[in-house]
């Protein structure tokens, strides 16, 4: 029997529909990390004595690094997600870029975005 070449039609459409809904899930969660860094979402203490402020000062400056950082990684994961769209589009989504052959159903369906096969991604080291 002939290995397969790309994935057919349906299969691509339930992957697409599985990126989809993560990529909806990723620009909702960026969204919020965005409110909280730019405080839109402030619910702070503003209004409360200096001493209180002075305090939170410093766990507030590593928390908005941590929420910068998490933003800058989402950002990452959509962009690699419209990515993965396009390559559904152009009927190329599944196929690893380094061996040419398909990727397993299964590993795409936890991570729609890879572009590399399990046996590729461990070469690599």
């Amino acid at each position: 029997m002939a290995e397969l070449v790309r994935y057919s039609d349906t299969e691509l459409k339930e992957f697409r529909t599985i990126i989809e809904s993560k990529l909806g899930e990723a620009k909702e969660d960026l969204k919020l990390l965005r409110g909280q860094l730019d405080y839109s979402d402030d619910h702070g203490t503003n209004d409360t004595s200096r001493s209180f402020n002075m305090m939170e000062d410093g766990s507030e400056t590593m928390s908005r690094e941590e929420m910068s950082h998490l933003a800058v990684r989402q950002t990452k994961f959509i962009t690699n997600l419209e990515n993965a769209l396009r390559r559904i589009e152009n009927k190329t989504y599944g196929i690893c870029r380094e061996t040419g052959k398909l990727i397993r159903k299964e590993r795409l369906r936890l991570v729609p975005h890879a572009t590399l096969s399990i046996e590729a991604k461990n070469a690599q080291g």
